[in-house]
């Protein structure tokens, strides 16, 4: 089973904001949605465009290279061109700080 990882204070992300992360071999993007956080994969799964350059809007991110929507919740395919959702990494808030865990290989 992978560790959890240390990425921000909770303090210091603002509802509707997210960081930027490597674990391992992928980037993911850690988001404040205002009810709790959450972290999906920087990557479009229609064109593996980033999704950090998109527009996070009531609990979604919208691709800016096609305007494929997800869910940042459950990463789930909004909208077309993307059809494959793409898949979330678990997150806890721990003592005040937010941490993910690489689970893809447990």
């Amino acid at each position: 089973m992978s560790n959890w990882i240390d990425v921000v204070k909770a303090s210091a992300l603002a509802p509707d904001e997210f960081v930027r992360i490597t674990l391992e071999d992928v980037d993911v993007l850690v988001f404040n949605t205002g009810d709790g956080f959450n972290a999906i994969p920087d990557l479009c799964s229609h064109d593996n465009y980033p999704l950090s350059d998109g527009e996070i809007s009531e609990g979604t991110i919208t691709c800016a290279l096609h305007g494929s929507r997800f869910c940042i919740r459950t990463g789930e395919a909004l909208s077309p061109p993307a059809y494959e959702p793409v898949r979330p990494f678990p997150v806890r808030e721990q003592s005040g700080i937010v941490q993910v865990r690489d689970d893809r290989w447990d």
